[in-house]
């Protein structure tokens, strides 16, 4: 593994993000669906990862989503050619004239903004992704909505392409009946004989339902390495950051005596205790419970007491050799994010995400077999 920086001992708290890790998962998705073109997910930052660094690692994708424009502008400017979609937000006439003069792809998903990319696209070209509503009610345009509002956009000399989008709300779920029921909406509502390529699956669904992935599939957090469909599909993803920092303090605390705010966890024996230097200030999530699973070299050591916002107590009790100044991983590597998002009754694109500015990050390239069948 390549690093791009070093880290020093000042260094408390930093998220490791392995640029091969993004290429390596990016390649998993596409022997998934060599078929379709892949519109890799970098919005909120790459999640947590760095938009930069990510859209450079991941630039074999076909294209990438974003959810502000502020990050459609800076991919742009940074030199990114490939398609770029701004996902349903505000917009207005500026907006759209920026967008179009420099080729990112907008979202018609209400009343407001279909009239004002059909309205705009009269004097400016527009490559607009039409989305339907099929039954997560979040965004969308309704179903008896939905073919009216593509013959009006087909029938514009501005609309350069126009791609049919709707959104799983419960793919990763074991039961099939909600994603089979907005499958059908989608199929029913975009009609037969339609030349409008389609774009419906997220990562849970290009994993499970192979007839969902369509023209355009839109992976997210399988790229950095998660899994949303855990154990019950194995795929070969490789975790992408990796949240570390270092012991700053141990202690021995004896039995009876407790440890951190409102002492809600105290020691059952003599114990040793280590303060580890980072905390939900750093993005560690201050809800996480007694017992959640913090690796210190390589052995996994329960968090004890309340985080703090600079830092977090662990029992370092089983943990030989533990000492002031090694690394502690709080996600990443041998321990998935999702385990401790489970822990912390979250979800891991929430810890990526949440991970703040004050943490240094450190670029590392790793190098990953090439994967011919995941499936």
């Amino acid at each position: 593994m390549t690093s791009l920086a070093k880290p020093d001992l000042a260094t408390t708290v930093r998220a490791q993000i392995d640029l091969g890790a993004l290429r390596h998962n990016l390649g998993v998705v596409r022997n998934l669906c060599p078929q379709s073109r892949i519109m890799a997910m970098v919005k909120a930052d790459a999640y947590g990862h760095g938009l930069l660094p990510a859209a450079k690692a991941l630039d074999s994708a076909d294209g990438f989503a974003v959810a502000r424009l502020h990050e459609a502008f800076a991919l742009r400017k940074a030199g990114v050619s490939q398609r770029i979609l701004l996902l349903a937000t505000l917009l207005d006439v500026s907006a759209l004239v920026a967008c179009s003069e420099l080729q990112i792809d907008v979202t018609a998903h209400d009343s407001v903004s279909l009239a004002l990319i059909t309205a705009q696209s009269e004097r400016t070209p527009l490559r607009v992704w039409l989305e339907l509503d099929s039954g997560m009610h979040r965004v969308g345009l309704a179903p008896q909505v939905f073919a009216e509002a593509h013959k009006t956009l087909s029938a514009r000399r501005g609309i350069i392409e126009l791609v049919h989008l709707t959104h799983f709300s419960s793919a990763d779920h074991a039961s099939p009946i909600v994603t089979n029921q907005q499958l059908t909406c989608f199929l029913k509502s975009r009609g037969a004989g339609t030349e409008a390529d389609a774009s419906l699956a997220n990562s849970a669904a290009l994993i499970s339902r192979p007839e969902t992935r369509g023209d355009w599939v839109r992976p997210g957090i399988m790229l950095y390495g998660i899994n949303p469909l855990g154990m019950s599909r194995p795929l070969p993803l490789v975790p992408s950051m990796t949240f570390k920092a270092r012991i700053i303090a141990i202690r021995k605390v004896e039995a009876g005596e407790c440890v951190g705010y409102n002492g809600t966890w105290c020691s059952q024996r003599t114990s040793k205790i280590g303060t580890i230097g980072a905390g939900y200030g750093d993005g560690y999530p201050r809800h996480a419970p007694n017992g959640t699973p913090v690796l210190v070299n390589g052995i996994q050591a329960p968090l004890v007491g309340q985080v703090s916002m600079d830092s977090l107590a662990v029992d370092l009790t089983d943990v030989e050799g533990a000492c002031v100044g090694d690394e502690a991983t709080l996600w990443g590597g041998d321990l998935s994010a999702a385990i401790v998002a489970e822990f912390s009754n979250t979800i891991p694109y929430q810890l990526f995400t949440s991970v703040q500015q004050r943490v240094s990050r450190e670029y590392v390239v790793g190098n990953y077999p090439c994967v011919a069948n995941p499936l």
